[in-house]
């Protein structure tokens, strides 16, 4: 990748990261319920899912290549259905009590990253767009790139962390309110990336 297009991905990854998505919801839904301690510990799953699923878009952009294009507005079909399910169960069970949940934590974590659509999505177009057409037979070429979208997805759930722990305490308050604005823009993600 030429040095000149790095401002570009820096800003992609910074916007994509950073905005509402699947990973950042729950991120923040998880941190308002829970507080920042166990919310950390899902953020670990987030990290290792976040890390695998990059790796795993890597190599398959590697090999498929172009190919790949053509099928991969399938995945935004199957992502945005599982934000629709996200937003459904947060409103659901917005106010119930919740046994069990934290445990769960790291895998909840990494289940919502490799299954979040938004960031899949980011992982094919970065790699197609900024890597393939510069170096398209060197896998090695990609592995500095999935590292800078560590900043995309691990960086933004870690700051909707950050502002859901901050909340903690108010969060028993407005409960139902919060969990519905959540709960629609998982909806609203879900619509954007069916749209796109």
């Amino acid at each position: 990748m030429p040095i000149e297009l790095l401002p570009s991905l820096l800003l992609m990854i910074i916007g994509v990261g950073f905005s509402p998505g699947p990973g950042n919801v729950f991120s923040l839904t998880y941190a308002l319920r829970y507080g920042r301690r166990a919310a950390l510990r899902m953020w670990l799953g987030l990290l290792v899912g976040f890390t695998i699923g990059a790796l795993v878009m890597a190599f398959a952009t590697h090999l498929l290549g172009e190919a790949m294009g053509q099928y991969v507005r399938y995945v935004k079909y199957v992502g945005s259905a599982y934000m629709v399910y996200l937003a459904w169960q947060v409103y659901h069970f917005s106010g119930k009590a919740r046994v069990g949940r934290k445990s769960n934590a790291f895998l909840s974590g990494m289940i919502v990253q490799l299954t979040n659509a938004k960031l899949l999505l980011l992982d094919i177009l970065v790699f197609s767009t900024y890597v393939l057409p510069y170096e398209p037979n060197n896998f090695a070429a990609m592995l500095p790139i999935a590292g800078l979208l560590e900043i995309a997805g691990p960086g933004g759930n870690l700051a909707w962390i950050f502002v859901g722990s901050a909340f903690h305490h108010q969060y028993a308050r407005y409960r139902r309110r919060i969990d519905l604005v959540l709960a629609l823009c998982l909806l609203g993600c879900a619509v954007f990336i069916v749209l796109s």
